[in-house]
C-alpha cells in the first residue's frame, strides 16, 4: 500500500496578497472522467467550511464549458480524460490558464512522470498532486493554490528540485561561443569559422577549447554531440 504523500507548498506571493474574505468559500470544479473519483472528492471537499464543489466535467469540452460558465477559483484536473492520453489533460491545462489566468489549476492524477510534472507546470498549473494524497494534504494543496502559491506532494516536489538542479548544472556558453559551436556543428574548420565571424584562427581555437571544457568533451565531434543532447544547437 502506498503511503499518502505530504504536500509541499511554495509561496510565490505573501499570504495577504489574496483579496478573498474569510467568509467566502472556494468554488471548485472537478475534471475527472471517473464518476466515483468525482463523488469521493465532492464528499471530501464539501465537508470543508471554506470549500464547495460547484461543477464537474468528464471531457475537455465539458471542462472548458463549465469553467466558462462558473468561473471557479480552483480546477482539480486529472491528466487523462477518457481517451487514455495524457496530452488531453495538458491541453486543457493550457487552455484554462491562458483564457482564465485567475483560475488556479491543480493537477490531481495517478501519473507521476518527470516530463508530465514539468510540462503541466510549464502549461500553467499551480501544483501537481498524486491521487494517493491524504485528505489533509489535498485540502492544504487547494488552499495553497487559492493563495497563489505552488503546491506539490513530496514526489512531485522532488521532480521540480531535480529539474532545478539539472538546469543549474547545465553549461552556459557565451554568445560568441554559441556562434562558434553552431559553425562547428556544420563541420567548418577553425579557419573557415574565423572567416565567417571575422575573428582570427587563434581566437577560434580559444573559443573551441572553452566550449569543449564546458561540455566536458574530448573532441570537437563529442562537443557537438553533447551540445545537441542539451538542446544548445
Amino acid at each position: 500500500m502506498n503511503t499518502p504523500q505530504q504536500v509541499v507548498t511554495s509561496t510565490q506571493q505573501p499570504p495577504d496578497a489574496t483579496t478573498r474574505q474569510p467568509h467566502q468559500k472556494l468554488n471548485i470544479v472537478l475534471v475527472d472522467d471517473h464518476a466515483i473519483v468525482r463523488q469521493g472528492l465532492r464528499s471530501i471537499l464539501d465537508r470543508e467550511d471554506d470549500m464547495r464543489v460547484v461543477g464537474e466535467a468528464t471531457t475537455a469540452g465539458e471542462a472548458m464549458a463549465v469553467v466558462e460558465r462558473i468561473r471557479p477559483d480552483i480546477v482539480l484536473l486529472d491528466l487523462k480524460l477518457g481517451t487514455g492520453s495524457d496530452t488531453q489533460g495538458l491541453e486543457v491545462c493550457s487552455e484554462l490558464t491562458s483564457r482564465y489566468p485567475e483560475v488556479g489549476v491543480l493537477v490531481l492524477t495517478t501519473f507521476l512522470d518527470d516530463a508530465l510534472v514539468l510540462e503541466a507546470i510549464h502549461r500553467g498549473a499551480k501544483g501537481y498532486v498524486i491521487k494517493d494524497v491524504d485528505t489533509s494534504g489535498l485540502v492544504s494543496a487547494i488552499r495553497a493554490v487559492a493563495r497563489d502559491e505552488s503546491a506539490f506532494d513530496s514526489r512531485s516536489a522532488s521532480v521540480m528540485m531535480r529539474s532545478i538542479r539539472i538546469a543549474a548544472e547545465e553549461p552556459t556558453l557565451t554568445e560568441r561561443e554559441q556562434k562558434v559551436l553552431e559553425l562547428l556543428a556544420h563541420g567548418l574548420s577553425n579557419r573557415k569559422i574565423g572567416a565567417k565571424l571575422y575573428i582570427s584562427e587563434t581566437t577560434v581555437k580559444f573559443h573551441v577549447r572553452n566550449i569543449m571544457r564546458k561540455l566536458s568533451a574530448a573532441t570537437r565531434a563529442e562537443a557537438v554531440y553533447e551540445a545537441s543532447k542539451l538542446g544548445l544547437i
